[in-house]
């Protein structure tokens, strides 16, 4: 059983059937963290997509199955790696192609087993029902009832010997972050990776009222950030539009523009939108493009429940052609979000080391065309929710190289003092940073953010 997921051959086409999704309290919740760890593995695809699918197995949920099942699924990708070692000490060999969702149905529950408090008897009798009611797993149920029996016996032996931050790390990944920032910080952002982050919310005013409203805390940058996850919907001054969910990294680079009141500023590959939000929220003229118009759907969605307004284009950026140029621009580039593991866990397993040479390439390009965007004398932000150098320091060395571009240094009173963030003046957070007593509420997704004035 490996770490990685496998290449996208799904079992779909080879008519492998999915578990039921109409099933008892409690059951319904390990179906639908199978559903996710199953897509992730075996068909290479994100988590999300099980997670906001509108007839997926989560949709059917109510709050508190959908609130488990998704704990689950979020121990069952951060834990992966020593999930899969626990499973390997037991499973002598690769489990058979056709064996439906056999190796999702062992993964999730020997999370519940070795990481949640739950009844051990209950994870091994619910993943041997759902074994057999898998039309190609149920051969094996007799293989699930043992190895998860054997792995309860031997789990505190099991946990004792491995090191997490080594085990559920890729290793290209931690040897980048160890050529990058240094071996120990290396590690410490792996075991970071394993906790599941705080919500932050930018709000329009007064965050230390909204914080004490959502029992919250108030952060450097003025970002709220909030002691337990909870529906988002249902919370205070959500349907007034006084605040929006975004991490409090991700609210930094939107502030490097400096004063932005009717001014012209075109926000790229703008969605989900917190961006616009704060540039809109601060009387900028707000041309946000992006190139999935579902994701733009959802953006104008979060404008009018904040009573903000902004120009939304549905367009290829490198192909887009507004007729005229723009004070400022914010390019949030796609890129690999490494930087966002402690949020989707399941980045660190579909990421390969070819996605940032390409995403690279990519992300030169835009600058290049933000710069056809912007006015002489205009400022452009650049930035990425990514860890690697080479989608922001180096990217940075290149386009000074071959750009009509300055770097303009950023200062630490421009992000609420956070001096350890402005590194050769650029902006760079680490899910190290921040830190804070209780691990959860430490912490920040890995930004990276340059500022230049276009020569």
């Amino acid at each position: 059983m490996s770490p990685r997921p496998a290449a996208a051959k799904s079992d779909r086409s080879k008519g492998a059937k999915r578990p039921p999704v109409k099933l008892a309290p409690g059951v319904a919740a390990r179906v639908a963290a199978i559903t996710a760890v199953h897509a992730v593995f075996a068909e290479h695809r994100p988590a999300d997509t099980v997670l906001d699918d509108p007839h997926g197995p989560f949709a059917g949920l109510d709050p508190r199955e959908r609130a488990l099942a998704r704990a689950i699924l979020g121990i069952a990708l951060r834990r992966h790696g020593q999930i899969i070692d626990a499973l390997g000490r037991f499973v002598e060999k690769s489990l058979p192609r056709k064996s439906g969702h056999l190796a999702a149905i062992l993964h999730v529950a020997a999370a519940q087993i070795l990481f949640m408090d739950v009844a051990d008897h209950a994870a091994v009798s619910i993943a041997v029902d759902l074994a057999s009611q898998d039309h190609d797993a149920r051969h094996f149920k007799g293989l699930v009832n043992a190895v998860l029996r054997r792995l309860t016996e031997g789990r505190d032996a099991i946990l004792a010997s491995q090191d997490e931050a080594v085990l559920n790390t890729p290793d290209w990944l931690a040897a980048g972050w160890t050529k990058a920032y240094g071996a120990d910080t290396a590690r410490a952002i792996a075991i970071a990776h394993l906790e599941e982050p705080a919500l932050d919310l930018t709000v329009r005013s007064d965050p230390a009222l909204w914080a004490e409203k959502l029992e919250g805390i108030v952060l450097p940058n003025d970002t709220v950030r909030l002691v337990g996850h909870r529906s988002i919907e249902s919370m205070p001054g959500f349907e007034e539009g006084a605040w929006w969910v975004q991490d409090a990294a991700a609210a930094l680079p939107a502030r490097l523009l400096g004063t932005v009141e009717g001014k012209a500023v075109a926000d790229l590959c703008a969605a989900p939108g917190g961006k616009t939000l704060q540039l809109a929220a601060r009387g900028a003229r707000v041309t946000a493009v992006d190139i999935s118009v579902d994701r733009l759907h959802r953006v104008r969605q979060n404008l009018d429940r904040i009573g903000l307004d902004a120009e939304l284009v549905a367009a290829d950026i490198l192909d887009w052609h507004p007729g005229r140029t723009f004070d400022a621009v914010l390019l949030d580039a796609p890129c690999s979000s490494t930087g966002t593991i402690r949020r989707h866990p399941d980045v660190a397993l579909l990421k390969r080391p070819a996605d940032i040479a390409s995403l690279a390439k990519l992300q030169a390009d835009l600058i290049a065309r933000a710069v056809d965007l912007l006015e002489p004398g205009g400022v452009l932000v650049y930035s990425t929710c990514s860890l690697e150098p080479a989608e922001g320091e180096i990217q940075v060395q290149r386009a000074l190289a071959r750009l009509p571009l300055r770097l303009v240094p950023i200062e630490p009173s421009e992000i609420g003092g956070l001096s350890e963030l402005c590194r050769s003046g650029q902006l760079r957070s680490l899910p190290t940073d921040l830190p804070a007593t209780e691990p959860r509420m430490g912490g920040l997704d890995g930004f990276f953010a340059a500022r230049f004035v276009k020569t």
